[in-house]
């Protein structure tokens, strides 16, 4: 795997959608969580982040402005027993509600699909962190359409010191 500056590599991407970066810090004792979003239309650009006890949620800056919060309104970040996970829509809550059961996060995304938002139908992206081990997920059309649904898992048992690793939904300008 080639290792690339994050700066460098989102910078080089007009629109790289919303995701999730996770790393280890150069001392490697210590794991950090970076989440973004971005907004192409008017509804989308109108959210903000706000503390939700151990996590966070979005919500409209301008409830005015607001037209459907199904696809923007959503807790991106929950806790549950030391587990953070992190995602771009409302999973989050199907992979704590799984995890909560005893049930894994790759059986919580197998309920999932993408978005409902053709012609983009926007990828799922997920991740949980526990302790040093790390797991991502996407889920994506895998025809352009809404047919069909490809689901993929990436885990690491710990990931090395001062690297990290970034999921997003759009390769270049969504």
């Amino acid at each position: 795997m080639k290792a690339v500056d994050l700066y460098e590599y989102l910078s080089g991407n007009e629109y790289p959608g919303r995701g999730i970066a996770i790393g280890r810090t150069p001392c490697g004792r210590k794991i950090r969580i970076g989440y973004f979003i971005m907004g192409r239309s008017e509804n989308s650009r109108n959210r903000i982040f706000v503390e939700d006890g151990d996590g966070l949620r979005t919500e409209a800056f301008d409830a005015s402005k607001m037209k459907d919060p199904s696809l923007i309104i959503y807790a991106p970040v929950r806790v549950l027993n030391g587990t953070t996970i992190v995602t771009n829509g409302n999973q989050t809550d199907t992979v704590y509600d799984f995890l909560k059961e005893g049930k894994s996060f790759e059986d919580a995304l197998r309920t999932r699909t993408f978005e409902p938002d053709g012609p983009n139908w926007t990828p799922r992206i997920s991740a949980v962190v526990n302790g040093a081990k790390v797991s991502f997920s996407i889920l994506k059309s895998a025809d352009g359409s809404d047919a069909h649904v490809q689901r993929q898992f990436f885990d690491y048992d710990e990931l090395p010191a001062g690297e990290g690793r970034i999921i997003h939904t759009y390769e270049t300008n969504g």
